[in-house]
Parts: structure tokens; sequence; C-alpha cells
């Protein structure tokens, strides 16, 4: 699937829900890596935070979701969840990360006032 439109089917699913708090987020994220082995990979980004912010939807909530690549060589893509700034159980910091974009029920909200 061609990234925006994944970005806008997220943009569609992410409307009407609360933003997710970092416990909610870590909840969700562990159900994923209990329910599938394969997302524990280190090539498994994509799936793991794609299932973790569906998760978190069906919960009702949103947390940020974002597809960047590590700021420094060699170039790595990367897609995580965040909540308020910070990365949800993830070995790096957001510093370590350039951000190419972002889906959050904030950013849906205002995009459609």
């Amino acid at each position: 699937m061609p990234p925006n439109v994944l970005r806008s089917f997220l943009e569609r699913i992410a409307t009407g829900a609360r933003p997710a708090t970092y416990e909610e987020a870590r909840l969700a994220r562990d159900a994923v890596l209990t329910a599938s082995p394969y997302s524990r990979g280190g090539s498994a980004c994509l799936p793991r935070s794609l299932a973790t912010v569906l998760v978190c939807r069906a919960r009702g909530t949103w947390p940020q979701w974002c597809v960047g690549v590590l700021s420094s060589p060699p170039f790595t893509a990367h897609a995580w969840i965040e909540v308020d700034g910070v990365i949800v159980d993830e070995p790096m910091a957001k510093s370590d990360f350039s951000t190419f974009f972002s889906v959050s029920s904030k950013s849906v909200l205002q995009q459609s006032v």
C-alpha cells in the first residue's frame, strides 16, 4: 500500500478517538507482542506499529503513529508509536529519529476543522 494511501486510511480511522495514554498504548503494544511472535522481530516495526494503533482504536483511543528514519547513518526506516512525544517501549529515543509523517487523533481533529 502506498504511504499516502496508508496515511489517509489511518487518518480516517483515527477520527473520533481520544488520545491514548502511555499506559494504554503500552498495553496495546504488549497485546500485539504476545499475540504475534513475528511482531517481535527487528524488521517488523511497520506491522507491529499498525497492529498496535488498531488495537488502541478498537479500545477507543489513538496514540501517535510515526514513520521516519534514524537521524544518523546508516539509513534505517522505522515505524513506531508515541504518546506526548515519548516513544512507547522502543530501545531508542525520539531524538534518534527524523519523522517523515505521523497520524495522531489531534492532527485529524485539526485537519477536519
